[in-house]
């Protein structure tokens, strides 16, 4: 099974998902809103997490339309509930899914974590209808490379180490324009949403959340020591500090007609 690389069993992996819907749903929502779509469209959400973005599509496509909620791990989407929305397990790279079947597949997050991400693409496009649109949003890490002082900039360096070792790809995002580009898609494009925030604020919650659950696991791997991860959550917790991590990349495009 192609599970992610940060499985949905952590502790405090609900809290965690919610506070990333809160976080991103609103970029998520504007890019889906600029593709069009309408009551009667078929979707896909891959790795759609809490269900949030799924359950949005839904009041969107009705009357006439569905909307496929679909995730390995289905324990967190036992609150979202509409007519016209299905939640389905699915494995993006080797469960059966319906070819030229829907007006929008779409995935935040889920590629970078996914160790065959090409296959995952070539799925997601074989599910579309001709004329449909795919959306994704990925990572590219490169403010962290950037990121001051020094004791916050070690951090991220163990960080990116330690994910490149555990097969987390956090620089995909900058490549995805281009894997569409080459595909069976037209229309492609992209854009780039960077995120400055203060210490003690969501998106540094969202950090300090991920790390209490990883800690031992990052301490464990050797690349990062107590000591560098206690002078982080001094940084993050510090209202005067700001910094960047993550430019979210949108790319999109449409699969070509017959």
């Amino acid at each position: 099974m192609s599970e992610y690389s940060l499985p949905h069993d952590l502790a405090g992996e609900r809290q965690r998902l919610q506070l990333m819907s809160d976080l991103l749903d609103p970029l998520y929502r504007s890019h889906l809103e600029r593709l069009g779509v309408r009551p009667g469209w078929r979707c896909l959400e891959v790795g759609c997490g809490n269900g949030s973005i799924s359950q949005w599509l839904a009041t969107r496509i009705a009357p006439g339309g569905h909307v496929v909620a679909s995730d390995v791990d289905l324990r967190y989407l036992d609150q979202i509930h509409a007519p016209d929305l299905e939640v389905r397990r699915l494995d993006i790279v080797r469960d059966n899914l319906e070819e030229d079947a829907y007006d929008l597949v779409t995935a935040r997050a889920v590629l970078h974590h996914l160790p065959d991400r090409e296959e995952a693409v070539r799925r997601m496009i074989a599910a579309l209808k001709p004329g449909g649109a795919l959306l994704s949003i990925e990572p590219d890490f490169l403010p962290a490379t950037a990121s001051v002082p020094a004791q916050v900039n070690a951090f991220w360096q163990g960080w990116l180490q330690w994910s490149k070792s555990a097969g987390i790809d956090y620089f995909i995002g900058r490549r995805m324009p281009d894997l569409l580009a080459v595909s069976d898609l037209q229309g492609v494009g992209a854009e780039g949403h960077t995120s400055y925030y203060s210490g003690g604020s969501p998106w540094a919650t969202y950090w300090l959340e991920t790390l209490q659950e990883l800690r031992p696991k990052l301490i464990e791997s050797g690349y990062l020591s107590q000591e560098v991860l206690s002078a982080f959550d001094t940084f993050y917790k510090d209202p005067h500090y700001w910094t960047s991590a993550i430019t979210f990349v949108a790319c999109w495009g449409t699969r070509r007609r017959e």
